[in-house]
């Protein structure tokens, strides 16, 4: 196992509870005790799931999260939060939670959520794979950044983890419904529309001429899938 978790919380009885825990189920765990420090750790080191108070020292949860989503990073984002109204869940999860669970909560239903969130997040791949290039396009999955002529293009969180899917895949048709499982989590017979519009988003801003894409290729009737370079 040995996933690297960063646990943002204030509380010290439950942080010593939650870190004992934690590592008693074979994860390597980082603790960050306000804001600040979490936000920092969030956006500069590498995790596999970050667990994240909301009410915090410096800087609330809201924030903590929306600033590692604007820089980029992907990793899964679990909120903790003594709040239980639909509202704040709501703006958790638009401004880039994964999940959501209001304290006090079971261990067991924490492992557990834990556990789901990490098989859907992006699979690792070698250290040798992390840099793919497609024509003009430099894609580094391990530093979430994408060039295009030399030139960075802007991503959100979701159209990267998005492309870097299609890259992990590359030359297999996925379907939509694939895609809200693996990159959004959904119910993979609702949302297909979000794919369609991200998928849109996406060529945009990597392909030369969007509306006869060269990389990210539909399959009639089957989904998507990211054309292999030719030699």
């Amino acid at each position: 196992m040995n996933e690297r978790i960063l646990l943002i919380e204030d509380e010290e009885a439950l942080l010593m509870t939650l870190t004992d825990r934690l590592r008693a189920e074979g994860y390597s765990v980082e603790v960050a005790r306000n804001g600040d420090d979490g936000a920092a750790h969030g956006t500069r080191d590498v995790f596999d799931l970050i667990i994240l108070d909301i009410q915090l020292p410096k800087r609330n949860g809201f924030d903590v999260c929306r600033d590692i989503r604007q820089a980029g990073v992907i990793t899964p984002i679990l909120m903790l939060t003594a709040r239980g109204t639909t509202v704040d869940k709501v703006v958790g999860l638009k401004i880039g939670a994964d999940d959501y669970m209001t304290k006090p909560f079971e261990m067991m239903e924490l492992t557990a959520r834990i556990e789901a969130l990490l098989r859907r997040s992006p699979i690792r791949v070698p250290e040798q794979e992390n840099v793919h290039e497609l024509g003009s396009l430099r894609i580094d999955l391990r530093g979430t950044e994408v060039q295009r002529e030399g030139r960075p293009v802007s991503l959100s969180a979701r159209e990267f983890q998005l492309l870097r899917y299609l890259v992990e895949h590359r030359g297999k048709t996925v379907s939509r419904g694939e895609l809200l499982k693996e990159v959004w989590g959904y119910n993979a017979s609702t949302y297909t529309r979000t794919v369609d519009m991200h998928v849109a988003s996406l060529r945009q801003k990597i392909e030369d001429d969007p509306k006869q894409p060269q990389w990210i290729v539909t399959v009639p009737g089957l989904g998507y899938k990211l054309a292999i370079p030719s030699n």
